[in-house]
Parts: structure tokens; C-alpha cells; sequence
């Protein structure tokens, strides 16, 4: 819970945006300033060492969640990188993570020794959101929902460690991770509107093959087009809501238009490369003379050779994420296809968008009063790029980015549109999605007894999984409501709400 402290900050202390006369409270022990309703500080003060203040974007019921675990700790942690600008920022889905927290962004400037820190972009690098849009409506698709749901489930392999069909020989691996998602497109995996509509087009320079271990290459070579475990998903949707008739037409979206959304990240081949990177940075931290207090953040400056050597091997696992997501919307194409015939065809079904949200891209933003390239870190976060932004596709460019919230299998997801706000306190950052409130382990304990799918069932929400663990472990009350999550974001002005999409079935790893 939040409780008001005694204890005043001091004067001086507090950077100049602060109200001075504002309630200072503490949540698991780790004092907090609060700006407004949804706008959180933690001190430079609170740990020497600390180079920025944290900001927390929250509301106070979302801030008391995090009692339970040490997400606030981690944000405070992270201001101890070098090189990072203006704060260590969190959005409102944020918990515990591996360094940084999940819902953790972190701008650091490579021209005053700014690092990058494997732990700030996570394990599956690249894990991301695609949202399509189908021509065909809920009373369309109602009556066959078990059957497409079925169809989804026997075409695209979901778990962990699952192969697919699609096996790459060690030169194409090698080529696909160099180019990404264009990859598939030149073998009839997709349309070049697809690659349009993704964010960065799927491509990042200074990709190079070599930077990349045998043992990622191993695991990669048959996990394209598989959708992996935990919170990946695929899953069917309607429009049951608009909240902004203009963007959501221009996005392409209606009411009761039946969606799909798509996600999942690089797999093995990303988690390895993580793997490798931080077992070499454990030995940077002495080299280059950087304290952290903890290491989990180990890192390296971005233009040391170490560092210039993960944002190659990170380019890599980016783009075989693109491309497994590609590879997941060619299966789903055939899916729909094959249950709903000339009323489906593939050609049809068309990318809304695909963002990323576990990731370090170089971006130019204000910082201290001047335009600067910042290395942008976000670990369990999304891009939010206003309207105007030379990166965005140009039908969008008038709206600003889809931003894409997906929610638990249970209640809903969100689209929203990114903003001017957004650019200017968070480096053009949003949340990636509810955020956990449950761990794995408490998830199995809560559901013992109960049948998962067929609750949801009983909702209308058709689920399969790799068995009753699985859908226990991801059951709705494991989750954050994603409302009370995106109205913190809509009301703080960090990204617009578009539309929301209501779960008709999914399939889960």
C-alpha cells in the first residue's frame, strides 16, 4: 500500500517539473514523488550512485500492486547506467524483470559513454505484436469458430522448443538473419505491404551473421514460424468498441471487424544470443571501470567493440523475429483460407501493424535542451510515434503509430495512437501490455481445481493450449486489467485510445 511519509525530501533535490508542496510516499520502501495522478519520481538521492531520477508513469491502485515485488528497486537500479539522460523511465504495466523491469525504458547517450545492457532489451529479443485485419465480421465467424481455432492450432506449432515446417540450411539461416522479414516475402510468405506496414520496415542496420554464435544458429534453424511458450500468442478478435472513429478508419478498423493479433518474439535464436552476450559483458563491467548494484544490468559502452559487437547480434535476433512473425501470418493466412474459402483469401488479410517491444534502437531525441542520437532501451515496451513522424507508414502519418496493448485471453486488447506527449516524456515510448501481477508458480496454485479453457469457454472464448499447465499459468486474474493499464496511458497523454478488441479464441504455447 501507499503510505505518506514523514520524511520531506530536501530542497534542491528534486528536478525543476516537480510541484514542491507534492505528497511523498514510499512502496516497499523505495520513496516515490508524485507529479500528478499518473506521474511518479523516485530522487536522484534515494541510492548514490543514481545518475537520473526514476519516473514512474501509474496510477496510485497500479503503484500499490507493486508492493509485491522489487520493479521499483529495478527502475532505480537502471539510473545507475552510464550515459543514461533525463530518467529511468517505467510504464504502467511494469514488474519484476531480468535487470531492467518489465515496462522499463532507458535512453543512453554513446557520445558520453553511453552503454547497452543485453539486460534492458531481455532474453527474446525482438518479442513483438502483429495486428491483422480480416475482411470477414464475428456473425461470420461464430459459427466456425472451433474449427478455425483448430485450424490455427494444427498449422502453427506452439510450446516450448516446437520445430516448424519451415527448415532453413545454414546459408539461408545465415541470409534470412540478415535481411529479416523480406526474406519470406521473396519466397511467397507474405506481400510487400506487409513489409510496409512493420515497424523499421523489419530491418536494422549493422546486422552481420558473423556476430553470432553456432549454438543461436543451431537453435534457430527450425523455429521459424512457431510461435514459442509462456504469454506468446495467437489470437482471434472483434472490434467491440471505437474510441476514435477517424484513427481507427484510418488504421483500418471497424466495429465488429474480425482481427487477429500475432505474438511472439525470436525464440531460441534470441534467447541464446542474450545468453552468449551476457556470459562476454560479466568481464566488461572491470574492463571499463562500471559500477552497477546489480548484475543482471551488465553492459558495455555502445561503442566499445563489445558493445558494437551485441547491437550486430541483436540486429540478427530483430530480424528473425520479424521474420518468424511473417512466417505466423503466412500460416494464419492459410488457416483462414482453408476454413472460410473465397470469403478469406490470403490476399485479404492485411497487416494493421507489428511493433516491437523488446529492443535497443538509435533515435534522435531532446535531451537536456538539445537534439541528441540516444541508444533507446526497451525492455517490455512499445514505440508511440506522433503524428508527422518521418518513420511511420504514410497512411498513418497524419494519426500518429498504432500502438498496440494486447490484454490476458480473457477480457480485451487495446489499439491506441501515439502522441506528441509521448515523444517529449518518454522517449516515444508506450506499455507492451497488461503486465503480470501473478507469478507462474502462484498462477498454478490459484487454479488448482479449476478448468481453465472451460471457464473461457463458458465466456464464448474458445482456447487451446499445450495442456491445462499452460492455460493455468496464463489464466486471466494472472494479469493486470489491461483497462485500468490503458487508461493511465490515455489519460497521461502518452498514447491516444483508438479501439479495443474483444477475445473470440486463441491458441497458446
Amino acid at each position: 500500500m501507499l503510505s505518506a511519509s514523514d520524511a520531506r525530501p530536501k530542497a534542491g533535490q528534486l528536478q525543476s517539473f516537480l510541484m514542491s508542496e507534492t505528497p511523498f510516499f514510499k512502496v516497499s520502501g523505495v520513496p516515490l514523488i508524485r507529479h500528478d495522478a499518473y506521474r511518479w519520481e523516485i530522487p536522484i538521492t534515494y541510492q548514490q550512485g543514481m545518475r537520473v531520477p526514476g519516473r514512474i508513469f501509474a496510477s496510485e491502485s497500479l503503484l500499490a500492486a507493486l508492493s509485491r515485488d522489487k520493479a521499483l528497486e529495478q527502475v532505480a537500479h537502471v539510473a545507475h547506467l552510464p550515459g543514461i539522460v533525463m530518467y529511468s523511465a517505467a510504464m504502467p504495466d511494469i514488474h519484476w524483470g531480468y535487470g531492467f523491469p518489465i515496462g522499463g525504458v532507458a535512453a543512453t547517450d554513446p557520445q558520453n559513454g553511453g552503454v547497452i545492457s543485453p539486460g534492458g532489451i531481455g532474453f527474446d529479443i525482438n518479442c513483438g505484436v502483429r495486428l491483422l485485419i480480416t475482411p470477414l465480421s464475428e456473425r461470420d465467424v461464430r459459427p466456425k469458430l472451433a474449427e478455425l481455432i483448430q485450424a490455427l492450432y494444427q498449422r502453427i506449432p506452439c510450446g516450448v522448443g516446437q520445430s516448424g515446417s519451415i527448415r532453413l540450411s545454414p546459408e539461408e539461416i545465415r541470409r534470412m538473419v540478415m535481411i529479416g522479414p523480406r526474406w519470406a516475402v521473396e519466397r511467397g510468405l507474405g506481400f510487400e505491404e506487409d513489409l510496409e506496414f512493420t515497424e523499421g520496415r523489419g530491418f536494422m542496420e549493422g546486422a552481420e551473421e558473423a556476430s553470432v554464435s553456432l549454438r543461436a544458429y543451431e537453435r534457430g534453424r527450425d523455429q521459424l514460424g512457431t510461435l514459442g511458450a509462456g504469454n506468446h500468442f495467437l489470437e482471434v478478435q472483434t472490434v467491440d468498441r471505437i474510441f476514435d472513429k477517424e484513427t481507427a478508419g484510418t488504421f483500418g478498423l471497424v466495429r465488429d471487424a474480425l482481427t487477429l493479433m500475432i505474438h511472439s518474439g525470436s525464440r531460441g535464436f534470441g534467447y541464446q544470443i542474450c545468453d552468449d552476450f551476457l556470459e562476454l559483458f560479466s568481464g566488461t563491467l572491470a574492463k571499463y571501470g562500471i559500477r552497477l548494484p546489480d548484475q543482471q544490468l551488465a553492459c558495455a559502452p555502445v561503442l566499445s567493440p563489445e558493445g558494437r559487437l551485441y547491437l550486430s547480434a541483436m540486429s540478427c535476433a530483430a530480424h528473425f523475429a520479424w521474420c518468424n512473425r511473417q512466417c505466423l501470418t503466412a500460416l494464419a493466412r492459410q488457416s483462414f483460407e482453408s476454413v472460410f474459402g473465397a470469403e478469406c483469401p490470403a490476399a485479404k488479410v492485411r497487416v494493421v501493424y507489428d511493433v516491437s517491444h523488446n529492443i535497443a534502437k538509435f533515435e534522435n531525441h531532446k535531451a537536456e535542451g538539445e537534439l541528441r542520437k540516444l541508444c533507446v532501451h526497451r525492455k517490455g515496451a512499445t514505440r508511440a510515434f506522433p503524428p508527422g513522424h518521418p518513420e511511420l507508414p504514410l497512411p498513418y502519418r497524419e494519426v500518429g503509430q498504432p500502438v498496440l496493448v494486447p490484454g490476458d485471453m480473457g477480457r480485451c486488447s487495446y489499439v491506441l495512437a501515439g502522441t506528441q506527449r509521448a515523444m517529449d516524456e518518454t522517449f516515444d515510448s508506450s506499455c507492451h501490455g497488461a503486465g503480470r501481477c501473478m507469478s507462474r508458480s502462484q498462477s498454478l496454485r490459484d487454479a488448482r481445481g479449476r478448468n481453465i479453457g472451460e471457464e473461457l469457454r463458458k465466456l464464448g472464448i474458445f482456447v487451446r493450449g499445450k495442456g491445462n499447465k499452460t492455460l493455468a499459468e496464463e489464466q486471466p486474474s494472472a494479469y493486470k486489467n489491461i483497462s485500468d493499464v490503458v487508461d493511465v496511458l490515455h489519460e497521461a497523454g502518452l498514447a491516444k485510445k483508438t479501439a479495443r478488441l474483444k477475445p473470440m479464441g486463441a491458441i497458446k504455447g
